[in-house]
């Protein structure tokens, strides 16, 4: 199990590298629709501000405010966040990268969210990041073992063998779901992945609605 320090020594890792891509693309690049639904690369960098900048005192006030609804509270951090020059939400992001911040929750959260939301906008923008597999799996494991309705994936993964491909892991028992890492993470989450991205039997009933 890695430290704590050496799990937020990951995040600030993967906080900088998406800044070094970001600050490569087009300016018209920034309305490209993510893989969260309804929202843009820009809106996805904006909610990732909000996250790295709320702590667990602040999350439980935002809570009340938003009557508990979860998604209300992350658009409301999206329009807060979100500035109408992309550069300006991207210096922002640059401001909070080194945060330590975190909502009440499992340090792998911290995880899920560098991973996922890296890949939410390096995937529609055609670019490609290899992750830290020894952290990935962290992100994996915590998603196979929490509800999807605390932002996990475990509904799905006990529909599966989970076999990651890229760190000789085996996750589960069921019909084999075979892929790396970082895929797991996406197809966990409820995020689509590239056809054939994962094989074996198991993947048409893990990745069901």
């Amino acid at each position: 199990m890695s430290s704590k320090s050496a799990v937020w020594a990951v995040v600030h890792a993967e906080r900088r590298a998406l800044i070094s891509d970001l600050e490569m693309i087009a300016p018209a690049q920034w309305a490209t629709p993510s893989l969260c639904v309804g929202w843009s690369v820009h809106d996805v960098l904006a909610h990732m501000i909000d996250v790295a900048s709320t702590t667990r005192l602040g999350f439980v006030r935002r809570m009340i405010a938003a009557g508990g609804d979860f998604d209300r509270d992350n658009q409301i951090g999206v329009d807060r966040e979100r500035a109408e020059v992309p550069a300006e939400t991207l210096a922002a992001f640059s401001r909070v990268a080194g945060r330590t911040a975190t909502p009440p929750a499992p340090l792998a959260t911290r995880l899920v969210e560098e991973f996922a939301h890296g890949e939410d906008i390096r995937r529609p923008l055609g670019l490609r990041r290899d992750y830290p597999v020894e952290h990935v799996l962290m992100a994996v494991r915590y998603l196979a073992r929490t509800s999807q309705k605390w932002g996990g994936g475990k509904e799905r993964a006990q529909r599966a063998r989970l076999v990651a491909t890229d760190a000789d892991t085996v996750i589960g028992d069921g019909p084999e779901v075979r892929g790396t890492a970082i895929a797991l993470v996406l197809a966990l989450s409820g995020r689509p992945v590239e056809p054939g991205e994962l094989t074996g039997p198991g993947v048409a009933v893990m990745t069901a609605s």
